[in-house]
C-alpha cells in the first residue's frame, strides 16, 4: 500500500519532552504552511498514523482532534479528515529547554503553550540538570529559533552557564524562574526572588510558627535549588531568633516535637510524613510542615500542607506574553503562602 504523501514531512522525537501529540499536530501545521498539503486535502487515518510513527491510537486521534478545535482540520463520518483551513500563521518557533519535569513544570509548560496556541511551534527538551546535555541542546542550530526559553538549574555549581547562554542572541533569550548573575545584555525573564520570596513568606505565617521552636529546612547536598532559598530561610530565623537547621538527608534525621520543617523537593515529603507517623508524633501539632511549591494534591494529603509557592501558571503566560510582546522585560512572579493543616 502507497504511503500518504505528506508523511515525508511528518516527524516526531523519540527523546523530546513535547507530548508526541503535539509534535505530530505541529508537524501537520508547518506542512500547511510550507504549502506541502492543500485546502480539502485528506489526511492519513489515524490508525495509518499509528502505525508509521508507533504510537497508540489514542495519541495519533489526539492530534487530530487538537487541530480540529483550532479550525484546522475538519472530519467527515467515513471518510476522516481533512484539511479545512491553510490561511495559517506560525510566527514562533520555540526552543524550550527544562531542567526537569515535574507537577509544577508541567503547569509552566502547560499555561506557556495555551498562552502562544497556534502562533508558536515548541521544540520542547528536558537536560535533566546536567550541563553538559544543556550544552548539547543548545549546540543545535539556534539560528532557526525565534525565541530560545530556558529553565536555567543545574545539579553542581558549574562556572560557566552564563558563558555559555552568553552566547544566545538577546532578543531570542527569555530566562525562567531564575535570573543568573553573568548573563548580561537586555533579554526577558521571568523570575522568582527566591530569598525575598521565602522570608516575606515565613513572616506572613510567623503567627504559626511560634507554636515551634526549631526550624529545619531539608536542603539536599548537590542540590539544584538555589542558595538564595537558604539564605533567606536563615535570615528569618535569625532575625526571629527560631533554632535553625539545614538537614541534608531527612531518612537520618532525629525528628522532635516542637521542629518545623521546610521541604523541597517531593520525594522528602513523603519521606518526611512516613517518619512522623511512625514516631506517633501529629502533623501540625507535635510537627509542622510546611511545602516549597504549591500543586493540586497537596490540599487533600493529611487534611492538608502548607505551601509557599511562586505562581507557576502566571510564570508560564507572562514567559509567553514576552514573546507576543516582542518584549525584553524583566518581571517577578508572584509568590504566596497557602495556610493549612500541616502547621
Amino acid at each position: 500500500m502507497k504511503q500518504h504523501p505528506i508523511f515525508k514531512y511528518l516527524f516526531i522525537d523519540d527523546f523530546s519532552a513535547t507530548p508526541k501529540y503535539y509534535q505530530l499536530a505541529n508537524s501537520i501545521i508547518k506542512a500547511i504552511v510550507d504549502k506541502k498539503v492543500q485546502q480539502d486535502d485528506i489526511l492519513p487515518s489515524i490508525n495509518e498514523v499509528s502505525y508509521a510513527f508507533e504510537i497508540s491510537r489514542d495519541t495519533a486521534e489526539k492530534a487530530y482532534k487538537y487541530l480540529k478545535g483550532l479550525g484546522i482540520l475538519g472530519s467527515v463520518p467515513g471518510k476522516g479528515y481533512y484539511v479545512q483551513q491553510t490561511n495559517l500563521d506560525q510566527q514562533y518557533k520555540i526552543l524550550l529547554l527544562f531542567n526537569k519535569l515535574s507537577e509544577h513544570k508541567k503547569i509552566i509548560y502547560d499555561s506557556f503553550a495555551d498562552k502562544l496556541g497556534e502562533q508558536a511551534n515548541i521544540d520542547f527538551y528536558i537536560y535533566n540538570s546536567d550541563f553538559s546535555l544543556f550544552k548539547k541542546l543548545l549546540s543545535q542550530n539556534i539560528n532557526e529559533y525565534t525565541h530560545i526559553v530556558i529553565l536555567p538549574h543545574f545539579r553542581e555549581r558549574w562556572e560557566h552557564v552564563d558563558e555559555v547562554i552568553n552566547t544566545i542572541p538577546k532578543e531570542k533569550l527569555i530566562l525562567l524562574d531564575k535570573k543568573l548573575k553573568g548573563v548580561t545584555g537586555e533579554y526577558g525573564a521571568v523570575y522568582e526572588n527566591f530569598q525575598e520570596d521565602i522570608y516575606g513568606a515565613l513572616e506572613q505565617a510567623r503567627d504559626k510558627l511560634q507554636q515551634y521552636h526549631t526550624m529545619k529546612i531539608i536542603y539536599p547536598e548537590n542540590t539544584y535549588y538555589p542558595e538564595e532559598i537558604y539564605e533567606g530561610f536563615m535570615q528569618f530565623c535569625q532575625n526571629y531568633a527560631f533554632n535553625s537547621k539545614k538537614v541534608n538527608d531527612i531518612s537520618e534525621e532525629d525528628i522532635q516535637p516542637g521542629d518545623v520543617y521546610i521541604n523541597l523537593r517531593e520525594n522528602d515529603l513523603v519521606s518526611l510524613m512516613e517518619r512522623i507517623l511512625s514516631l506517633n508524633l501529629r502533623i501540625g501539632k507535635d510537627v509542622g510542615i510546611i511545602s516549597y511549591n504549591e500543586t493540586p494534591l497537596k490540599k487533600f494529603i493529611l487534611d492538608g500542607i502548607t505551601t509557599i509557592s511562586t505562581d507557576f501558571k502566571s510564570m508560564g503566560e507572562m514567559a509567553a506574553q514576552l514573546i507576543l510582546d516582542n518584549s525584553r522585560a524583566q518581571i517577578e512572579v508572584p509568590f504566596h503562602v497557602t495556610m493549612r493543616a500541616s502547621l
